[in-house]
């Protein structure tokens, strides 16, 4: 089951950079294409964190392991939050701005 989550965390950051890439492709800005992007961020985090409360301790992965105490565990839900607000603070000021209206 370990693999399998880490596996879905990790084909769902790689849908997070494949949609914000294509939210931003060709002069357009997709609203849908980048709300799916932070939607799999999200997801991402959440299943990071499932991870952390299912397998911190268990010595199946050493980045898992690190998050060993419940402070640690909450950092990863933060750490998601902080990165999507960051990358939409990037996005909306210097993409949409710089390019006028979003389509």
């Amino acid at each position: 089951m370990f693999n399998v989550l880490a596996s879905i965390a990790a084909l769902s950051f790689l849908a997070h950079v494949v949609l914000l890439v294509a939210s931003l492709y060709a002069g357009r800005f997709d609203r849908s294409k980048y709300f799916w992007s932070h939607a799999t961020l999200w997801l991402t985090g959440g299943i990071v964190f499932l991870l952390a409360l299912l397998y911190s301790g268990s010595g199946k992965s050493g980045f898992i392991d690190y998050f060993d105490t419940g402070f640690k565990k909450m950092m990863i839900l933060a750490g998601t939050v902080l990165l999507s607000f960051v990358a939409h603070k990037v996005v909306s000021r210097l993409i949409v701005k710089g390019r006028g209206k979003a389509a």
